[in-house]
């Protein structure tokens, strides 16, 4: 164990002290702490190097000494900050020859140029590879080289220096290698300097599969993935090893136009399938699903990629499949707008794009996809009764939804009500027994209430019977709300609500006239007072309830109707009259007014479809 004066001499850096233990006892200096550190470690932490300096001129080996950290006095001096004192340590252990010393890793795996590098001492890095180059093969438990950091941190001078070692290490976190790094960063100049004097790199994959060159496209570094090619062209028909994942899908997932025009100037037949994925998708697949818009528009006005359009995946589907199964009207009147579309290509299924409608049921109730629909059906006349039929599919499907939901908030709703309909029986039944002016003792008139004759009691007690009876009402009704009955549950709220209404203003009136009738004969101006403040505040309740619902369709706007009535006037007449009823059975803009206005669809139609008003 270390001696305790020692240890308080090397905390605080007093030299004299140590050498006056060390004079009567020389092996004083190598005792340690619990922790391993002799008192070379504790001035280092400290920062001490008067007393670093005495310690070594009476003891050279403390600076291979190492603590439970895995430390050196180096690496302490490293990791504590004290950046003169490390390169003090450095010079005498290169003068001592104790390579061992510098190269040591500490339990982290970390070496002192990992620790230079990390803590931005950049002029120590460089002084550290300088006297010991074999420090750049080092790398940590997380696989992380010297090099690997210097790129991460844009530390151009380091890596030059580490790029002259031949074999230094250039490895990183999760498979990463420093070309990773400097995609990452966006500094071509740095990847310019390791692609030509590391060019396999490039095709190095990470744990995740990715190469470099995939990170430039996933990252959108233009200038990066510029310098790559430059290099080697080959560098563009790289795919990945577990999808066969091409440089454009990459591009394509993320949406990136920009980097996808420079890959195609530089390889223009560069590859543009996911080989090996199960479902074999094209860059114009992958851009569609993922609803970018901007690559699809690219996709299409590329020459060499014309052939994608119609090109069918493992399932059979086109990307027009997928545009309509997403719903995309901007996308799937992008792909219609291309000349060599066919809207007749038939998936694995036999499906046409047209029939993936039926799997967008969550959009159903959206102008998206009226518009995809109306769309198809202006591509191909001959899917009117298919899209007839899936827009039938489509409100089974939103109706049974719908009362779902329907249920689910009447619950919430009937749980409500009840409880305040409950609470206004309770207090209108209790002022039932507790009437203003009290009950008369005179003969003849026992337990008769006082103030029976006024006329302001009586409305007290009528008012107050009311609102009873209809809270219990609104109370038993939310009872038998738990029915099944969906037309029942679709009609009570409005019912309910109007005689928690009632009953509101009947509980408010029986609280005014009730006043007044005690208040009148001695405060007149008191209980006429009361009135208009109560009543405010029954109207404010009043005109705080829901409107109750507008026709559906009434406030949707001419804009959304325009296109429909193009169709109309296209396709309207003769053979088409399936269009006619398509368009009077959509439940989304279908109410006479804008059937009649904006349509111009007549009467004697709009009622043998049974339009709703």
């Amino acid at each position: 164990m270390m001696d305790g004066c020692l240890l308080d001499a090397a905390t605080s850096g007093d030299p004299v002290a140590m050498k006056h233990l060390a004079l009567h006892d020389p092996a004083v200096l190598l005792g340690t702490t619990p922790q391993g550190n002799t008192c070379l470690h504790i001035a280092s932490t400290h920062g001490h190097q008067g007393f670093c300096t005495d310690a070594l001129a009476l003891n050279r080996s403390l600076l291979s000494a190492v603590n439970a950290d895995g430390e050196t006095p180096l690496l302490t001096a490293m990791t504590s900050g004290h950046t003169s004192l490390a390169s003090f340590l450095l010079k005498w252990c290169r003068d001592l020859q104790l390579s061992e010393a510098i190269l040591k890793q500490d339990e982290r795996g970390n070496n002192a140029l990992h620790h230079a590098i990390r803590s931005g001492h950049r002029e120590l890095a460089l002084e550290l590879i300088a006297a010991e180059p074999a420090l750049s093969k080092a790398v940590n438990q997380k696989k992380e080289s010297p090099m690997f950091m210097a790129v991460m941190r844009s530390y151009a001078d380091v890596l030059e220096k580490l790029l002259e070692v031949p074999d230094s290490a250039h490895g990183g976190a999760c498979g990463w290698n420093a070309l990773h790094a400097a995609v990452r960063n966006g500094n071509s100049a740095v990847v310019k300097k390791i692609v030509e004097r590391r060019p396999w790199l490039a095709r190095e994959e990470d744990n995740y599969c990715i190469t470099p060159m995939h990170r430039t496209v996933l990252w959108d570094m233009i200038d990066a993935l510029r310098v790559l090619l430059e290099h080697d062209r080959s560098l563009g028909y790289i795919v990945t090893s577990d999808d066969g994942s091409s440089l454009l899908n990459s591009a394509a997932y993320r949406g990136h136009a920009g980097v996808a025009r420079e890959l195609l100037k530089h390889c223009p037949d560069a590859p543009y399938t996911r080989r090996k994925s199960k479902y074999a998708w094209t860059c114009l697949h992958e851009a569609v699903w993922r609803e970018k818009t901007e690559f699809v528009e690219f996709v299409l006005g590329q020459p060499q990629l014309r052939k994608l359009v119609n090109m069918q995946d493992s399932d059979g589907d086109t990307a027009l499949h997928l545009a309509v199964r997403k719903c995309n009207p901007n996308m799937v009147a992008a792909l219609l707008n291309h000349q060599d579309i066919d809207v007749t290509v038939l998936s694995n299924s036999a499906a046409t794009a047209t029939w993936k409608l039926s799997g967008a049921t969550t959009d159903a109730k959206t102008l998206n996809w009226n518009e995809v629909s109306m769309l198809m059906l202006k591509a191909d006349p001959q899917e009117a009764p298919s899209i007839y039929n899936l827009l039938k599919h489509a409100k089974d499907e939103v109706t049974n939804l719908s009362k779902k939901d329907i249920k689910s908030l009447t619950q919430t709703y009937t749980g409500n009500t009840s409880l305040i309909a409950i609470l206004i029986a309770t207090i209108t039944f209790a002022a039932a027994f507790t009437l203003p002016g009290g009950y008369s003792t005179d003969a003849g008139n026992e337990g008769l209430p006082i103030l029976a004759k006024k006329v302001a009691f009586q409305a007290f007690l009528i008012s107050d019977t009311l609102a009873m009876c209809s809270s219990l009402a609104v109370a038993f009704i939310c009872i038998i709300a738990k029915w099944e009955d969906f037309k029942f549950l679709l009609y009570y709220r409005s019912f309910t609500k109007k005689l928690m209404w009632f009953a509101y203003m009947a509980t408010a009136t029986a609280f005014a006239t009730g006043l007044y009738t005690v208040l009148a004969p001695h405060l007149q101006w008191l209980a006429i007072a009361t009135y208009p403040a109560t009543f405010s505040t029954g109207g404010g309740f009043t005109f705080g309830f829901p409107k109750a619902a507008e026709p559906l369709g009434a406030n949707i706007d001419i804009r959304d109707t325009v296109r429909y009535r193009d169709v109309i006037k296209e396709y309207g007449s003769g053979p088409n009259e399936e269009i006619l009823n398509f368009l009077a059975g959509d439940f989304f803009i279908r109410t006479k007014a804008v059937l009649f206005h904006h349509f111009r669809i007549p009467h004697c139609v709009v009622d043998i479809y049974g339009c709703p008003e």
